[in-house]
């Protein structure tokens, strides 16, 4: 049920809100510093992310398809190329970040996080789960 006590809890959204919370910060020194299109990217680009931490926040497991076989060999393997796709968004929107505030290219980062962004949204709307 919709009310129960786990799915309306602030601690699911805390992660999700310290994010964006992180891109207006970095937004707002950004364009502090009169990089306004530079500012907007690093917003948009964490915005987006905290918005993937929001989508998958009532996960509490993986599904199991029958390409990768079943038990615990398959939820090892999808657990990790989760955890591996998590770390590698991670990994390139930080680098975003850090390049924005030091004041260095960013469009290697920018291409890498749309590449992410639009892969995982097709593969969420062609999985069956949709957006």
């Amino acid at each position: 049920m919709w009310i129960a006590p786990e799915r309306r809890g602030l601690g699911r959204w805390a992660v999700p809100g310290l994010v964006l919370g992180a891109g207006v910060v970095v937004g707002g020194v950004l364009a502090a510093d009169e990089r306004y299109g530079t500012a907007l990217i690093a917003f948009a680009a964490l915005a987006c992310y905290a918005g993937y931490l929001a989508f998958r926040r009532n996960e509490p497991a993986l599904p199991v398809s029958e390409r990768f076989g079943s038990g615990h060999r398959a939820r090892t393997h999808l657990r990790a190329s989760a955890m591996t796709g998590d770390v590698l968004t991670i990994a390139v929107i930080g680098g975003l970040v850090v390049q924005a505030l030091r004041g260095g290219d960013i469009t290697a980062y920018v291409w890498l996080a749309a590449v992410a962004g639009v892969t995982y949204a097709l593969s969420a709307l062609i999985g069956g789960r949709g957006l």
